[in-house]
């Protein structure tokens, strides 16, 4: 009975368990819903658990005694002893060990208890691990509840922590706008207050301006000075302000009545400076250095009493027209009274110096430009202790306080005549002003280059004035005298003075085994330093000076000539200079040919050529140094063309009649093609004496080679003339059977051409000495000569072995050209 209830009981139990474990995957509502892989193990749980195995606390031999115990008892069984005592063990484990089976009833009650127990005993650690699987899980829907109350805490706490926060940063914003809000104030208030502060300086500074204890130079002036400069600037940058125009304008009252008071103080300063000195009248004492002396001391005492204002009305004459006038205003003040007490003292040195130097104008100009130098130099020294800025204003006083040493001497510039004096007013002007003083300080000396340019181009004109008359009547209307012309007297005359002169050196100088050079010019003046320098006609292969090359034995318009052109080569303009040297090499070359004219007409022919070779060989020579083009451009007006226009006009007739279309053709024709045409031409001086040269030695060899072997000349010519006709068909000719071509007669023309050489030779090659005192210069002028002689000769002996026999050479007897060599070879 207790059995079954309690089988009824675990039935119950096991009902209900299967219940609740149905309930964790029910499928509408599971309360632990599985996954495929923990559904697939409780499935093999399931299958492992429906085969039971034997309960591990009962022994396999306990049970099998217990069986056959039980089983002897009831079925009257031999079981072994062994077997018994399992059995019993088991029986004694169910608490059956009195109880004896008798019935199949009792048996299958047994066999319920036993499957019971065995259930009970298998499911004991499956309960056991639910048991605590329960109480895990109280614990757990304890803790739940537990943190569900802590969250729900937690929730109210950050509700009320949100609504803290909330209204606190709300104080907090609230806060910052307020302060922000007080910083926007201050610093309006702050603003209004800096920009009020420009327009409350107004009454501060009326108050000063208006003080009789106001002085320019007290402490306080020069920074209210500044702060009325900011007020302005400040009133000036902000028109949209209330009351701008009338606070300007008392700012700029303000303005006007401080600058009144400095121009006051500085216009007084000066003022005062040029009373004091002129009541000195320092003009009246004897020294005017001390005069000059006196102006600068007084004035650089003066100098730091003003500079310090006229610094601050400097720094703000940039930024502020008013004070830039002021300056300007300042600087005419200054100007004026230094004007005043310059221009008389100025005027007297000037005075003075052309009374020490009234005949010598070069020593007036250097003194007078020395002076104006060390003047604006001064000046510029004063000045700058005074000012910092330079104004235009101090350089037209300069120039105009130099023009007075302008006026002075440009009356006297424009008379004078000579050329070398209006050439050194041009260097001194020139090298010693402009380049020595003014180009090494032209910041200083601005005005007096101004009016030294000035002056040297007066100069310059007057000089290239008085040179076109010069080369007019010194070079082409010279006439020259009978001692100019006496030529070849002069050069023997020289050469025997320097003969003398010789012998009398070397008895003076035993020892010495040469002749040195003959100098009867000062040795400075022969040294060819630049250009226009005396040099010789050619190079030197020796040392010695022939009277030939001596300056004053040149033709005198070639001295001139050469002088000129040195006197003006640094004195003009380089264009300037090329026309004026063109026209005068020109007058130069034409009075060289109208004197060798004379000489050739006076004189022998050779004398006339040479002393032409002489005289253009010095111009060539000279002209080299002056590194300068001696062409110049002509332009000359062709009327050829309106000339035939016009011919046309007045005589249509000379028209062609297919042309005559009109009565008016001609005056048609005219005016389109009667257009005068404009020529340029260039013309070039140094080739010009070239050309000449060339010539002029062209003819005297010509001349010279006609002389020596003029007849065996026109000998040659016949016999030339002669084989001409052969050639062209004429009859034969036999060059001995001609009457003028005999023997005897070629001998006589040889002869007498070879005693004209031996006679005449000497004297051409000793007047080729004389006139050019060169070895070099006559070589190369006879070398054509001894060629063309040579030339000769040789053609003669070609003729004479072509048609003569052995007698017949022998009856002419032409010199070998051994012998014409060596005759000619006293010319190398």
């Amino acid at each position: 009975m207790m059995a079954s209830q309690d089988q009824s009981l675990l039935d119950l139990t096991d009902k209900e368990t299967r219940e609740k474990l149905s309930l964790w995957d029910r499928p509408p509502d599971p309360l632990a819903p599985l996954t495929e892989k923990q559904t697939d193990s409780i499935l093999e749980i399931r299958a492992a658990a429906e085969t039971l195995p034997i309960p591990a606390e009962l022994p396999i031999e306990d049970l099998c005694s217990f069986t056959s115990r039980s089983l002897r008892s009831s079925f009257t069984t031999t079981v072994p002893a062994s077997t018994e005592d399992v059995l019993l063990k088991g029986f004694q484990m169910l608490d059956l060990e009195n109880e004896r089976i008798e019935t199949a009833q009792q048996f299958f009650s047994w066999f319920s208890k036993l499957q019971v127990q065995m259930n009970q005993d298998e499911q004991a650690k499956y309960r056991n691990t639910r048991e605590a699987l329960n109480s895990y899980q109280e614990q757990c829907d304890a803790i739940l509840t537990d943190v569900n109350a802590a969250l729900e805490h937690l929730d109210s706490l950050q509700k009320q922590y949100l609504f803290v926060s909330t209204k606190t940063g709300t104080l907090h914003e609230a806060c910052e706008q307020l302060l922000k809000e007080q910083s926007e104030l201050v610093d309006l208030a702050e603003s209004i207050q800096q920009k009020l502060s420009y327009f409350n300086e107004l009454e501060n500074i009326n108050t000063k301006l208006n003080s009789p204890t106001l002085s320019v130079n007290s402490e306080g002036f020069i920074p209210m000075l500044s702060k009325l400069d900011d007020c302005i600037d400040y009133v000036s940058s902000h028109p949209n302000f209330k009351d701008y125009p009338v606070y300007l304008a008392k700012f700029k009252h303000c303005l006007s009545r401080a600058m009144h008071l400095m121009k006051t103080h500085i216009v007084n300063t000066l003022q005062n400076l040029s009373s004091q000195l002129t009541k000195r009248d320092p003009l009246g004492a004897a020294n005017a250095d001390n005069a000059f002396t006196l102006y600068y001391v007084k004035f650089r005492a003066a100098a730091p009493k003003v500079r310090t204002l006229i610094e601050q009305v400097e720094q703000r004459s940039e930024k502020i027209p008013e004070y830039q006038q002021l300056l300007d205003e300042i600087h005419q003040c200054y100007l004026d009274q230094r004007e005043l007490l310059l221009s008389p003292s100025i005027t007297s040195t000037i005075t003075d110096l052309t009374g020490q130097n009234n005949k010598d104008h070069c020593a007036l100009v250097r003194s007078g430009c020395a002076f104006m130098v060390h003047v604006c130099q001064d000046e510029h020294q004063l000045y700058n202790e005074f000012f910092s800025k330079l104004t235009p204003k101090l350089d037209e006083l300069l120039e105009k306080l130099c023009l007075s040493l302008y006026d002075v001497l440009r009356p006297l510039i424009i008379h004078v005549i000579h050329l070398e004096t209006l050439s050194e007013l041009c260097g001194i002007l020139k090298n010693e002003m402009l380049e020595d003083h003014v180009y090494n300080n032209t910041g200083q000396l601005g005005a007096f280059e101004t009016v030294v340019k000035q002056m040297l181009e007066d100069v310059q004109e007057r000089l290239v004035y008085r040179t076109h008359i010069y080369i007019q009547t010194d070079i082409v209307g010279y006439n020259p005298a009978p001692g100019d012309l006496a030529y070849p007297e002069k050069l023997e005359m020289m050469e025997k003075i320097a003969q003398s002169l010789k012998e009398e050196q070397m008895k003076r100088s035993a020892q010495e085994s040469s002749f040195s050079d003959v100098q009867l010019e000062d040795p400075d003046s022969k040294k060819p330093t630049g250009p226009g320098q005396c040099l010789t006609s050619g190079s030197r292969s020796q040392t010695t000076i022939s009277p030939a090359d001596l300056h004053g034995m040149w033709y005198p318009t070639v001295r001139r000539t050469l002088v000129c052109l040195s006197k003006l080569y640094r004195c003009i303009d380089r264009a300037v200079f090329q026309g004026l040297s063109q026209e005068a090499l020109s007058a130069c070359i034409q009075s060289l040919l109208k004197a060798s004219e004379i000489i050739l007409k006076n004189k022998t022919q050779i004398d006339g050529q040479l002393f032409l070779i002489k005289h253009l060989l010095i111009l060539r020579e000279q002209i080299a140094p002056f590194h300068t083009d001696f062409a110049i451009k002509e332009i000359s007006l062709d009327l050829k063309k309106t000339r035939d226009a016009a011919f046309k006009i007045l005589n249509p007739k000379a028209v062609p009649k297919f042309f005559r279309l009109n009565s008016h053709n001609a005056i048609l024709e005219f005016l389109l093609e009667g257009t005068p045409e404009i020529k340029e031409h260039y013309i070039d001086s140094k080739k010009d004496v070239d050309r000449h040269l060339k010539s002029s030695c062209e003819q005297f060899i010509q001349q010279q080679t006609r002389t020596f072997v003029a007849s065996l000349e026109e000998f040659l010519t016949k016999i030339t003339a002669l084989k001409t006709m052969a050639v062209q068909g004429g009859p034969t000719y036999s060059l001995s059977q001609q009457p003028w071509a005999q023997p005897a007669k070629i001998n006589d023309l040889v002869m007498s051409a070879y005693r004209v050489m031996k006679t005449k030779l000497p004297s051409t090659l000793q007047s080729m000495s004389l006139y050019l005192a060169n070895k070099d210069t006559e070589f190369i002028l006879f070398k054509p000569v001894r060629n063309n002689i040579q030339q000769v000769f040789q053609k003669l002996h070609i003729v004479l072995q072509e048609e003569y026999s052995g007698e017949d050479l022998q009856i002419i007897a032409c010199p070998s050209m051994e012998q014409i060599n060596l005759l000619l070879s006293v010319s190398k």
